[in-house]
């Protein structure tokens, strides 16, 4: 039998509900769905990682190491599990030879008229009066782009959207870096967590770099540069617009080198053009949930982190860490199988 306080609970989840939805008698479901969602579960599952934890340390957590740097120590946690990646094979430079919009001064208008006229590719334009010179260049830029290049160069066409994603199976599967950050805010203030998951073999192996103090940031960074070179690719899921411009903040607040311009997959930006129309919202979670059917089980949503982490700190007590991790886990191997599926898709 529910509680005095829980029904109460409910009554009153049940009268917000009841006023900003079009139903005035709310389900069970939705209800419960609201309850999942509201700060007093998240206090009450931090209470009970405090219990849960209270007589374990840091160097308990599962692949945990201590990290040395020239900065100083930070928390290194590694795991792996198995995985099948790849990505559907194309000859993609062929495929941009079908694209006559790569031909300056041709736009998809112009392109269809060509097309009719029995133009099919941009060589066969080689022959065109008008558009021979440009083709010539087009061809010559095309066969001598490194992957860098290719893809500034599809990126910059708007006519073919579809052709970034492509790109991307040209690009060695152990340069991928899947990668996301925690903080304890939007802006000028610490990344507390640093993660990375790279293919290896048959396996995705992920790196987390944790702030065990708030000191640790400068270590933390290094830890996570050292994963990177001029080969390395971001995938991410708003990484432009969060991620890699926190980093770049982070490093410049410690006066660090990171002099990285790296090639991002934003996966966000694919997921929004692919699935808007199959999914509530484009969410991580929720496409992990109706695209995936991964259901993630006491989750802590970004918003919640910088007070459970703030709690870690203040009780000594490594509870509320662990849904932090496996939360950034959880956000890197996914963004795996939304690549290979984007891939498969539009290929």
């Amino acid at each position: 039998m529910p509680s005095n306080y829980e029904t109460h609970k409910d009554d009153i989840l049940k009268s917000i509900l009841s006023k900003s939805l079009s139903s005035k008698n709310p389900s069970k479901e939705t209800i419960a769905k609201a309850h999942l969602n509201s700060n007093n579960s998240y206090t009450e599952l931090k209470e009970k990682l405090l219990t849960e934890y209270q007589n374990q340390k840091i160097d308990d957590i599962e692949g945990s190491e201590i990290f040395e740097t020239k900065s100083g120590e930070t928390l290194k946690i590694v795991r792996k599990q198995k995985i099948d990646f790849s990505l559907k094979e194309n000859d993609f430079k062929k495929h941009l030879f079908s694209d006559l919009t790569l031909v300056p001064k041709i736009g998809q208008v112009t392109e269809q008229k060509l097309l009719k006229e029995g133009y099919t590719d941009i060589p066969s334009l080689l022959e065109h009066e008008k558009f021979s010179q440009l083709a010539q260049i087009a061809i010559d830029k095309i066969e001598s782009s490194s992957f860098v290049e290719t893809f500034h160069l599809v990126r910059k066409n708007s006519y073919s959207p579809n052709n970034v994603l492509k790109c991307a199976g040209s690009v060695e599967e152990e340069n991928f870096k899947f990668m996301d950050i925690e903080t304890l805010g939007l802006s000028n203030v610490p990344i507390i967590l640093m993660g990375l998951a790279e293919i290896k073999g048959k396996y995705i192996e992920s790196t987390q770099y944790l702030l065990r103090d708030k000191i640790e940031e400068p270590a933390l960074l290094e830890g996570f540069n050292s994963h990177l070179d001029e080969d390395s690719v971001f995938v991410t899921y708003n990484g432009a617009s969060f991620d890699i411009p926190f980093i770049k903040n982070r490093f410049n607040y410690y006066r660090m080198d990171y002099s990285h311009n790296l090639i991002n997959y934003d996966l966000l930006y694919f997921a929004r053009r692919l699935w808007k129309n199959q999914v509530p919202d484009c969410k991580l979670t929720t496409i992990e949930s109706h695209l995936f059917d991964i259901n993630r089980v006491d989750d802590v949503p970004g918003s919640q982190i910088p007070k459970y982490y703030e709690t870690y700190l203040k009780k000594n007590n490594i509870g509320p860490l662990v849904p932090i991790i496996e939360h950034n886990r959880m956000d890197i191997v996914s963004l795996a199988s939304f690549l290979m599926r984007m891939c498969d898709e539009i290929n």
